[in-house]
């Protein structure tokens, strides 16, 4: 068991007795590499109960990144995590802690005790952000996200507006995508208005007494914590947060039983997200999510960005994202971080929806350069396991077993995982 604690002053982590310590004041000192205040006033003038969500999902993240997964044994990646932190309404939150530590359970594998210390209200000095945009888009770089953001910009009228959040939590290879997609969305609808929101924030290397953070690569909470500055910005419109991804992708077939742990992304699971954001508004705060692509495959997804923009400029817009789960790595020095390996499960996704859309994928592959390039990413491939998950075919003791929300049949949830295996074999061949 390792014990977890915020703290938003010196004193109050000079006292705690927690294995692990983060502070989080604002100061050049302090745990985090941000310019995002604690009092959130580069978001605006947040809701407390949404403010708190973000202390919640802050603590949840950087526990999840700092303490490593034992390997060996029935339960190798699942580790036992009490987290202490400073909210508004302890006894509100106190209240639901049970249903949430299942929520992050169900997120992450792992077994979470929450506690939490009451924090004084203050008021903050942030200026309302203008509550006329027409809806909040989390923006991560990625394909998916980017059309989300595209289709909510083509549904906009003249004078209308939307806001994109981001967030990075390593250099510009997560945030220059994000930047890319903000910039062509801005070209491609200039009537309407895009305020982009970009929080950088990230856990310092070494701890208050210098000593180094241990670093767990595995970090499936950070979702959690994308959300929660998402609806930080929302909360102050109400008019919604889109969080897009393909549904075949969102539903989480796993490729095989040794990919049901902390190798699979749970970031948004259909009742993962329904049960965020009931819990939410349960708590008075505000808890609206929609992912807009729930209903379609990634190639109905590309497709719906050609009926509005054309082939030509949505071949372009896509190929711009990032989709690779290594784009954080650098190779040799040679190839930047943000680079496309071509042979990963989002890269290989990514691909067949190119081919599904019949759309031209100007993406640079490493796979595709030959020579030590193509060895190295031939060292990260899942092709062969991806070809295995097409043979089985739809696995029903998933679905059977999987939880979903209320709006979402089983019967529904077999469609889509079916079309899914269909545009992967159609690429695979």
């Amino acid at each position: 068991m390792t014990s977890i604690a915020l703290c938003l002053s010196r004193e109050d982590a000079a006292k705690s007795g927690a294995d692990e310590v983060f502070l989080w004041d604002g100061t050049p000192g302090d745990s985090f590499n941000t310019g995002l205040r604690p009092d959130l006033r580069q978001l605006g003038t947040v809701p407390s109960i949404n403010a708190d969500f973000v202390r919640v999902a802050l603590t949840v993240y950087v526990a999840d990144h700092s303490v490593r997964r034992e390997r060996g044994g029935s339960n190798w990646n699942q580790r036992d995590l009490v987290l202490t932190v400073p909210v508004i309404h302890a006894e509100k939150w106190q209240a639901v802690a049970a249903e949430l530590e299942r929520t992050l359970a169900f997120l992450t594998g792992d077994r979470w005790t929450l506690q939490f210390a009451r924090l004084a209200a203050s008021e903050t000095s942030g200026v309302l952000v203008p509550d006329t945009a027409a809806r909040t888009v989390l923006v991560s770089g990625g394909a998916d996200s980017a059309s989300g953001a595209l289709v909510s910009a083509a549904s906009l009228r003249s004078g209308e507006g939307q806001r994109l959040v981001s967030h990075s939590s390593s250099g510009a290879g997560a945030s220059a995508p994000q930047q890319r997609v903000a910039a062509a969305l801005e070209a491609l609808f200039s009537g309407t208005t895009i305020h982009h929101y970009q929080v950088h924030l990230q856990r310092r290397t070494h701890r208050l007494n210098g000593t180094r953070f241990r670093r767990e690569p595995s970090s499936r909470s950070r979702s959690l914590l994308f959300l929660a500055l998402g609806l930080a910005v929302a909360s102050q419109s109400g008019r919604g947060l889109w969080i897009a991804e393909n549904g075949f992708a969102s539903i989480n077939p796993p490729l095989g039983p040794e990919r049901v742990g902390a190798l699979s992304t749970r970031t948004t699971q259909p009742w993962f997200l329904w049960r965020v954001g009931s819990l939410l508004t349960d708590l008075g705060g505000y808890g609206e999510i929609e992912n807009p692509f729930q209903a379609l495959t990634k190639g109905d997804e590309y497709r719906r960005v050609v009926e509005l923009v054309g082939a030509d400029r949505a071949a372009a817009f896509l190929s711009a994202t990032n989709s690779c789960s290594h784009s954080d790595q650098q190779y040799l020095g040679q190839v930047a971080s943000g680079s496309h390996c071509g042979k990963c499960f989002g890269c290989v996704l990514r691909r067949a929806a190119f081919a599904a859309a019949d759309l031209s994928d100007a993406t640079p592959y490493l796979a595709d350069r030959g020579g030590r390039f193509a060895k190295y990413a031939e060292q990260r491939s899942i092709e062969n396991a991806v070809r295995d998950f097409v043979d089985a075919g739809v696995d029903e003791s998933f679905l059977m077993t999987t939880p979903l929300p209320p709006a979402l049949t089983v019967a529904d949830a077999r469609t889509l995982y079916a079309r899914g295996l269909a545009e992967l074999e159609n690429y695979l061949g």
